[in-house]
């Protein structure tokens, strides 16, 4: 494993730098240590590169008001600096939103996409919920809105088994800076309207996930986002919400795998 860091964005890199790329990008709160559950399976065959997006992790502050634009500019800055023509993008939640986004901007360099649990259009009520969420974590930070999210993220048989698991998360998501966390919020819970309808459509193969459970970015969301994607292949996961890649990593990574190996 290779950690370095360009102009702000620390990323890691695994896997034979001839192999093909591919590069994940994390969701809200989090960082690149997300994909922990995935890398293993994956490095063997593809140079895997994960980092954080900006405002997270050990990334710089965006000097920019956050946005999908904004953060699609980081990841092909990322890209060219590592002489990366064309990858595979792995995005997960805000990440999958942030790889439509990148498609759309640059659909000669996306060889193919996975969107894992990201979110369409909502309803008035789940737009108002998350909406409310932005406030408190503006008012309150990351902790006014931690608890609650490892309830919707993680299913309760295994918060309660796996409490290192969930204090990993936990810790993950307070340590953002309460200045800049809810801003991005604020794109998770806005942004979607520039990324549904794709104009330009995305075309590339593209496979699109989430648990059966997953309470804000469920089955109907992952239709509708393959439904704007031609040749779009969707697939429902049994008994997981919103963080399956942590809680049942074979699950997700089987899918990854056979999708990335047609």
């Amino acid at each position: 494993m290779i950690e370095q860091e360009y102009k702000g964005t620390l990323y890691s890199e695994f896997g034979k730098s001839t192999d093909p790329p591919l590069i994940m990008i994390h969701g809200l709160g989090l960082n690149k240590d997300i994909w922990q559950w995935q890398i293993p399976a994956l490095k063997d065959k593809y140079r895997v590169i994960s980092y954080d997006l900006y405002g997270h992790g050990q990334s710089a502050t965006p000097t920019d008001a956050p946005s999908l634009s904004m953060f699609s500019r980081q990841l092909s800055n990322l890209m060219t600096f590592c002489n990366i023509d064309h990858a595979t993008l792995i995005g997960f939640s805000l990440g999958g939103m942030i790889a439509r986004r990148f498609a759309q901007d640059e659909p000669e360099r996306t060889e193919k996409l996975i969107i894992l649990h990201s979110p369409h259009h909502r309803s008035p009520q789940a737009q108002a919920a998350i909406l409310e969420r932005v406030e408190q974590a503006r008012k309150y930070g990351s902790k006014a809105t931690v608890e609650a999210a490892l309830k919707r993220w993680f299913t309760s048989d295994f918060i309660i088994t796996n409490p290192k698991i969930i204090d990993l998360v936990r810790d993950w998501v307070i340590a953002n800076k309460t200045d800049v966390y809810y801003k991005i919020y604020g794109v998770l819970a806005e942004g979607v309207d520039e990324i549904v309808k794709p104009d330009p459509a995305i075309s590339c193969p593209t496979l699109v996930v989430t648990g059966d459970q997953d309470f804000g970015n469920g089955p109907e969301m992952s239709y509708a986002i393959g439904a704007e994607i031609s040749g779009s292949k969707v697939h429902i996961l049994k008994g997981l919400r919103h963080m399956a890649l942590a809680e049942n990593p074979r699950a997700v990574n089987d899918l990854i795998i056979d999708f990335l190996e047609i």
